[in-house]
């Protein structure tokens, strides 16, 4: 017979937070290297960290939230949608269609350009390879 107790019996907050971990006490490395960073710069950082951990969560989350908000804010214009003004949303169109059409040229010349050059190499690799197994006469 196996019994099962339920996180309100346990004393466990039901709360979860968005990555699927329990929010109480989840200490990870990142929160230990943010605490002993916390101590050697003012003790009270430190014991603010250590709270964080306790009652916020852990660390990685509050790190993820801010790496989000900064790629959210450096996110360009032309990748969040209209403008509202047609003429200028059709330009940006075409802008970026031909724009990656030239990245794409670009990159296709880059890689015939190794090719050659790699092959360059193997042609002179090869005619010395050939010259070092003729025995001189």
């Amino acid at each position: 017979m196996t019994t099962h107790i339920s996180s309100a019996s346990s004393g466990c907050s039901t709360n979860s937070s968005r990555r699927g971990h329990s929010r109480r006490g989840h200490w990870t490395p990142l929160g230990v290297i943010a605490m002993i960073f916390g101590f050697m710069i003012k003790w009270w950082l430190g014991l603010l960290v250590i709270a964080y951990i306790i009652w916020g969560g852990p660390v990685d989350d509050l790190v993820d939230d801010l790496a989000s908000k900064i790629k959210g804010l450096m996110k360009p214009a032309a990748m969040t949608g209209s403008t509202g003004n047609a003429a200028f949303d059709d330009y940006r169109a075409e802008t970026l269609r031909r724009l990656e059409e030239e990245r794409r040229e670009f990159e296709e010349y880059l890689s015939r350009l190794r090719q050659a050059r790699d092959r360059e190499e193997f042609e002179k690799f090869m005619a010395e390879r050939h010259k070092k197994k003729r025995p001189a006469k």
